[in-house]
């Protein structure tokens, strides 16, 4: 139990922090001991107040320092462990086990000969650290030992100062230095303000209203449904004791369902808040959208009835040993006891709601809205019954239709798994799940599903139907209407030159110009640049303000601009006529050339290497313009260096966009 207050502390820290903490700083130094034998010195500088853990952590305690040393090439060979100094060993009450950290300064040493000459070695060391208060996340930093200074004596490289010309990156990059750049001095009367903000709230309450719809359709599956008489029986024991007493607790009750799933967000703040990009890396890393398919796949046969999904045993056996506590512990074990054994029907849920928001532009904070609206939607109807019992009276009695519901979720969660095969599709560049197999697909599982409720398709634990219910009937000729307006996503759009894009399946399926019969490179058969460097020479050579669309293969809401606010006709024909559009994806995972495979500096401290497209476009966007999210428009002049007005993200509202294209067009011509 203190193991887990403790992780709670490291989670609720990162949640309450919005400056990163990090009270430890590294540099490094390299001793000569032989012609061809050299000690490796790692330095860390500790804040007042805050502790580093040492290397051997008995399990069950904190993250232990670890260090790596990159050897790919076997040009050296490690001599023995990585040593560090004493210490401070003392009896942690936390952890109950004897613990060595440091205070104020830590060294650690690694003995290597070399094999093949080099001129530097480089490692990595992952650590942890707290104070009274919070801790750090586990946080990888990068180790670059230089031995041809080793020659001068002990002379230091701190890592944080290796030298990085950040202005001549940046012209090798994109042909331009971020100093460049001349922030806007004009403004139009009609130009959209505060976009940025309205835009990322409307996204947090939308995606906090689909959380909310997933709590209201677990409690009808038959793993949550069934709870509700044991949370009455319950509260009714202990309101026979104090009125206000079982009222007080059921509205704990209900707060700590809230809690509970509110906690499985906050991982992914910690995430966050190591690297801003890291959870745009994880959402359009190929083989974790490989893996979110099986297991959206498997979580599906789950609600088909093939097998059951549960978690182990023990824990619900420690978690209802728990609710005997009484008071306000046993009432956090019956809302932890809830979790747990209704995880086979929340589980694929809970699961659409973290892939869906990872893919997201809010990243974590998306995620932590859609578990919000989750454990409100799950956690305020237990607190009413178990507040007013009698409305237990009002519900339907258990029976097939619970099962009927957990098998149209399965047909749901299988139709979301192919979005996420297209991701990695997309990301990939395998050009196989394009628009035409995906509208298919789409057609035949709901199709499927419109069998299922005409009684036409049977599983494991479905009971016998004597007689269709009206329900049944209107939700198949609902479903069987859905299946009809798929099909008509092969209708082809002769403006565009594309299949019609779908309102309800945008940024679901593929961009409708990723296509076998009608391919289109470019949105709405647009004319435009997929290269910064090209992009900005056409704009000078036609003396044209540029827009560059900073836009994601797997970005859903990208997708939404494209499909359905660039269509109208007025924003069409300014895209198409009066800009220069030049698309930046900033999840391309195609491998740059060797030459710009660099490092450079972040904007909020450290380094990073660009490995590929992504990471180049992404890196210029938070440089340049101090953003991290898509999909974000600037307009620029035809030089490429003045920005023509304040950039917006994602505007679904076609006037407000509208009017940002007007008033860029605007200061251009002034």
């Amino acid at each position: 139990m203190k193991q887990i207050l403790f992780l709670l502390l490291i989670l609720f820290s990162s949640l309450g922090f919005s400056q990163m903490y990090n009270p430890v700083k590294w540099e490094t130094k390299v001793e000569k001991i032989s012609d061809s034998e050299y000690k490796l010195i790692s330095i860390a500088t500790v804040d007042k107040g805050s502790h580093l853990y040492a290397q051997n952590i008995p399990e069950g305690g904190p993250i232990p320092t670890e260090f790596t040393y990159n050897n790919d090439s076997k040009d050296y060979k490690l001599l023995g462990e990585t040593s560090e100094e004493e210490g401070i060993t003392v009896n942690d009450a936390v952890f109950e086990m004897e613990i060595k950290y440091f205070e104020d300064t830590a060294i650690f040493e690694q003995k290597v000969q070399l094999i093949n000459t080099v001129d530097k070695i480089t490692g990595s060391v992952l650590f942890m650290a707290c104070d009274d208060e919070k801790c750090t996340p586990p946080t990888d930093f990068e180790l670059v030992f230089i031995l041809y200074e080793s020659a001068k004596g002990s002379e230091k490289n701190t890592n944080e100062h290796i030298e990085i010309d950040t202005k001549k990156t940046n012209e090798l990059l994109y042909g331009m230095s971020s100093d460049d750049i001349v922030k806007p001095t004009a403004s139009c009367g009609n130009e959209a303000v505060n976009l940025s903000v309205s835009s990322s709230n409307s996204s947090l309450w939308r995606i906090f209203g689909l959380g909310f719809l997933g709590g209201l359709l677990a409690l009808l599956t038959p793993c949550v449904f069934p709870m509700i008489p044991l949370t009455v029986s319950f509260f009714t024991k202990s309101s026979n004791q104090n009125n206000k007493s079982g009222v007080s607790k059921a509205l704990l009750y209900g707060f700590f369902i809230f809690a509970v799933y509110i906690l499985l967000s906050a991982p992914f703040h910690l995430l966050d808040s190591v690297n801003p990009d890291i959870l745009n890396e994880i959402s359009t890393n190929v083989w974790l959208n490989i893996i979110f398919f099986l297991i959206f796949v498997f979580f599906a046969f789950s609600f088909f009835g093939y097998y059951e999904l549960t978690l182990p045993s023990s824990w619900t056996t420690r978690t209802t040993e728990g609710e005997s506590s009484g008071g306000l512990v046993g009432v956090f074990f019956m809302a932890l006891t809830l979790a747990i054994v209704s995880f086979s029907c929340t589980g694929p849920i809970l699961g659409s709601l973290l892939a869906g928001s990872l893919t997201a532009d809010g990243g974590a904070w998306q995620l932590t809205s859609g578990m919000a609206g989750f454990g409100v939607s799950l956690g305020l109807p237990f607190a009413l019954f178990a507040m007013f019992p009698n409305m237990m009276n009002a519900l339907p009695k258990s029976g097939g239709w619970l099962n009927t519901t957990k098998v149209i979720l399965g047909f749901l969660e299988l139709a979301l798994a192919f979005k996420f095969l297209s991701n990695a599709d997309l990301v990939a560049h395998w050009n196989i799940l394009k628009i035409e197999p995906f509208l298919i697909l789409w057609i035949i599982i709901f199709a499927g599903l419109a069998l299922y409720l005409f009684g036409k398709i049977k599983f494991p634990h479905d009971s016998p139907i004597k007689k269709l219910s009206f329900s049944r009937i209107a939700g198949g000729i609902l479903v069987a209407s859905f299946v009809i307006y798929l099909a008509s996503g092969f209708r082809v759009n002769k403006q565009t030159n594309t299949f019609t894009s779908l309102t309800l399946l945008s940024g679901l399926a593929p961009p409708v110009g990723y296509s076998f019969l009608y391919p289109n490179d470019c949105p709405n058969n647009l004319d435009c640049f997929k290269d910064l460097k090209e992009g900005l020479a056409y704009a000078k050579k036609a003396n044209k303000p540029v827009i560059i669309d900073f836009t994601g293969l797997a970005c859903v809401n990208c997708r939404k601009m494209e499909e359905h606010v660039w269509p109208e006709n007025t924003i069409d024909n300014y895209l198409r006529n009066d800009y220069v559009l030049i698309s930046l994806y900033v999840d391309d995972k195609k491998e740059l050339p060797e030459e710009e495979k660099i490092y450079v500096k972040r904007v909020d401290g450290g380094t990073r290497k660009l490995e590929n497209y992504g990471h180049k476009w992404a890196h210029f966007q938070t440089e340049f313009f101090q953003s991290n999210s898509q999909p974000y428009y600037v307009l620029l002049d035809a030089d490429g260096k003045k920005m023509l007005n304040t950039p917006v993200p994602y505007t679904p509202n076609e006037k407000e966009y509208a009017a940002f294209l007007e008033c860029g067009l605007e200061v251009f011509n002034q």
